[in-house]
């Protein structure tokens, strides 16, 4: 097989070669993480100790031996070693030379993904023509807000109720030039290094300044994470209006609660371009979830289940992170709503802004 090895790392597909035994003698590198191993470890150890839930499929690959006939399951769940739930494509292949099986497992939960990142290409713009629109009516109000900020902050006496005056001004300023840029013709020039979790910080703030203390903040950072190059004042719009979302969904909970969780990936892929390793961003709250008819369409301009929402926010977000070559997926339930965002931590090419028509 050694011969095969360049090829088999080469595949997104995972690659398992079983011997008679049903041992693992090789995986490639889709199945080191899909299995969350190495080869090293996972060489010789019987295939049923690293993907749990096999019960039904071991059967069958030791009929797949004794008769040497093929098979192929689709969609079949499988629970990988950290309790990730997968549904994949499970084909089994005989080998005859050493006599043993190779499988090969397709996760479809990528696949579904890669095809749901590509038909957002048509609502990129339509959305681009709407945020156009809504910034030139923006962008006056915002003076006025900044202007009664600064003079409220000069008949303030407290300097701690002063630090909120200071977050509208900020906030307002923030906003101000990113509406320039949704309005102007200019590329997107302004990527540079971002520490990913100031960026989240400087979000639970700007909640944290509107509802104090309301929303308890489970904090899962990865502190060996490098800088991403993005812009930084759309990473934070973007990410906001997740997290205001989020908020809005916790309202009518008990004890919410919103966990930010920021990892790595390797080998994962977004759209057509595959990275040696990206950012992986969860957000997840415990709030009522997202209607099943609604999950689709979420990320559509104008659509909202909020009798005051505008239905741009998520759709914003979007267009936001494709900008940033990033993408992001939505999964809810009742109790549980997570919002999962992959960025490259390095921009290959520049996008032209929101604003160009």
């Amino acid at each position: 097989m050694s011969k095969y090895a360049q090829i088999f790392d080469s595949l997104m597909t995972a690659i398992v070669v079983l011997d008679t035994k049903l041992n693992i003698k090789t995986i490639n590198t889709a199945g080191e993480l899909l299995m969350h191993t190495s080869k090293g470890k996972a060489c010789n150890k019987p295939f049923k100790d690293l993907i749990l839930g096999t019960e039904s499929i071991i059967p069958e690959l030791r009929r797949a031996l004794e008769y040497r006939q093929p098979f192929t399951r689709r969609e079949i769940e499988l629970q990988m070693p950290d309790q990730e739930s997968v549904t994949v494509d499970f084909t089994a292949n005989v080998l005859e030379s050493p006599k043993g099986l190779l499988i090969e497992i397709q996760p479809l939960n990528r696949l579904q993904n890669i095809d749901k990142d590509d038909q957002t290409l048509v609502r990129q713009e339509t959305t681009r023509r709407l945020i156009k629109g809504l910034a030139h009516e923006v962008k006056n109000p915002l003076g006025g807000i900044k202007g009664a900020a600064q003079l409220l902050d000069k008949e303030l006496p407290d300097s701690d109720l002063k630090e909120y005056t200071k977050i509208i001004v900020s906030e307002v300023e923030r906003l101000s030039l990113l509406v320039d840029r949704m309005l102007g013709p200019n590329k997107l020039t302004g990527f540079k290094p971002t520490n990913i979790y100031k960026v989240f910080e400087r979000v639970i703030q700007i909640i944290e300044a509107e509802s104090p203390n309301r929303i308890q903040w489970d904090r899962d950072y990865d502190p060996s994470l490098p800088d991403l190059d993005a812009e930084e004042d759309q990473l934070i719009q973007a990410i906001l209006n997740i997290i205001q979302n989020a908020c809005d969904a916790t309202q009518n909970v008990s004890t919410p609660k919103i966990t930010i969780r920021i990892r790595s990936a390797r080998q994962f892929t977004i759209g057509a371009q595959r990275h040696k390793i990206v950012l992986k961003l969860e957000i997840i709250d415990n709030g009522v979830g997202i209607a099943p008819e609604m999950i689709e369409r979420i990320f559509f301009p104008m659509i909202t289940d909020k009798p005051s929402g505008s239905g741009l926010g998520l759709s914003i977000t979007q267009t936001v992170l494709t900008q940033h070559q990033g993408s992001v997926q939505v999964e809810s339930k009742p109790g549980s709503t997570k919002f999962l965002i992959h960025l490259p931590f390095s921009q290959s090419r520049m996008y032209t802004s929101m604003g160009t028509s």
